[in-house]
């Protein structure tokens, strides 16, 4: 005890200075983040744009890079959550967007630009038969769930304890409770903010990733009122964690064999293969739902599956059911620009990203060893993650056991050094980065690991 003192405050001092290094470089930033906030609760419109102790604001971006206001650049790891797999301003999207933009940007008809983007996703992707699109993630993930109530005729839906699908209602359960709410069984789910209201709680089973046991019996208590299971096969709150090929086999098998829609949520996974994870670790779901990378840097979220369950979208079938609205959706901006990615993303693209990924973690894992610093690097395919973390992460209850200050120096250091992680340091690789960029990376993360190994010596 007497020891965790001392390097407590090592720790402090280290990141005070880190702060003070960014006040020092982003001076125009701080101006322009105090006149945001009086319009804008936290200055934005998004709490994953905000940064301790504040957040730099843009000039532009191009390629890998991003340069702020202070003239301050940047290597994006980031890449807005890992959509721009092409990174910033690529040309041929920049392209597509000037053409369609002369020819108008929304309409209330169709365009021919929706019929190619989704012929392109459901040519790639095993579980698509059909697809539909929106503006986000989230509600690609709202629109599968109703999907799948209708279809099972069940309202229940159950998720994983640390599993992230957007902003609405009954995702947002379980999302980031504090150890201390946890519960020994997760079921029931902890709120995700106060006065939720109680019957969301009760119509959201929450289980336990890579628990086989445990989700067999909540999953079977409930099957009579579930309707579907939502996660995602590479879990993006944990640092891109892939899960268990054998939890995935089972919790495929067990959702067949109880009629329990099982949707894949791939909105970040996708990028790790033409066809997705589902591609990469052959188990294929009965829906989908997509966003970031697809729309080629605008907003966009896509949802699809089975023919039978795509009808209720249909208002021409029988089984017509949901009514999906949304100004935007499909809007031919978005559209044009989906298809210039995703024609610009073929298998060699995703080998050469995936591999330059494996010597990224490799390489980290030896940083970390030869400086005997306990880390976790998680991952799979372009997709990284750092945890300070003595324990192999399984689950949200062992990732939660992160060490935040060591996180924070590390993400502090790293942005004072022209380089820009998410903010647990989760990041993802675009096609333009080589060995030189990985190279600076790893040289940068050990100066700064050695420097928080030596405030944990005595």
């Amino acid at each position: 005890m007497k020891h965790n003192i001392p390097m407590q405050e090592k720790l402090n001092n280290l990141l005070e200075e880190q702060n003070k290094n960014y006040l020092s470089n982003t001076k125009k930033s701080f101006t322009k983040h105090k006149t945001a906030t009086k319009v804008m609760p936290g200055g934005n419109t998004r709490t994953t744009q905000w940064m301790d102790p504040y957040p730099f604001f843009v000039d532009k971006a191009e390629g890998m890079y991003i340069y702020d206001i202070d003239e301050n650049k940047y290597l994006d790891f980031m890449l807005n959550a890992t959509t721009l797999i092409l990174g910033h301003a690529n040309p041929k999207i920049m392209t597509a967007l000037a053409n369609q933009i002369n020819d108008g940007t929304v309409y209330s008809v169709p365009t021919d630009g929706q019929t190619k983007l989704a012929d392109i996703l459901v040519d790639r992707i095993p579980s698509m038969e059909k697809v539909r699109f929106t503006n986000s993630g989230t509600e690609a993930t709202m629109m599968a769930i109703m999907a799948a109530r209708s279809f099972t005729k069940k309202t229940k839906i159950a998720k994983f304890e640390g599993g992230y699908h957007g902003t609405h209602e009954h995702v947002s359960v379980s999302v980031y409770p504090k150890k201390d709410d946890l519960n020994p069984e997760t079921h029931p789910g902890v709120p995700e903010y106060n006065y939720q209201p109680p019957s969301v709680l009760e119509d959201v089973i929450v289980l336990p990733y890579n628990d086989k046991e445990k989700c067999e019996t909540l999953i079977t208590k409930f099957k009579n009122d579930l309707s579907c299971i939502i996660m995602e096969p590479i879990v993006s709150n944990f640092g891109y964690l892939p899960l268990d090929i054998d939890f995935l086999k089972f919790i495929r098998n067990i959702t067949e064999e109880l009629g329990i829609v099982l949707i894949y949520d791939e909105i970040q996974s996708f990028r790790v293969a033409k066809g997705g994870a589902q591609e990469s670790f052959e188990i294929t779901p009965d829906m989908t739902t997509l966003g970031k990378i697809i729309g080629g840097g605008l907003p966009v979220g896509a949802f699809g599956g089975k023919d039978e369950i795509m009808e209720l979208f249909d208002p021409t079938s029988n089984n017509y059911d949901i009514a999906h609205a949304g100004t935007f959706n499909g809007n031919p901006m978005t559209m044009e620009a989906g298809i210039a990615v995703m024609s610009n993303l073929n298998q060699p693209d995703f080998d050469y990203m995936n591999s330059l990924g494996e010597k990224l973690r490799q390489r980290l894992r030896s940083v970390f060893d030869e400086i005997n610093l306990p880390v976790q690097i998680t991952g799979f395919g372009s997709l990284f993650g750092i945890n300070f973390n003595e324990n192999k992460i399984i689950d949200y209850r062992t990732f939660i056991e992160n060490n935040s200050q060591m996180t924070k120096i590390l993400f502090s250091y790293l942005r004072n050094n022209e380089l820009l992680l998410q903010l647990k340091n989760a990041g993802a690789l675009n096609v333009l980065m080589t060995e030189k960029e990985i190279d600076f990376f790893v040289d940068t993360t050990r100066d700064i690991a050695t420097q928080i190994k030596e405030c944990t010596d005595e």
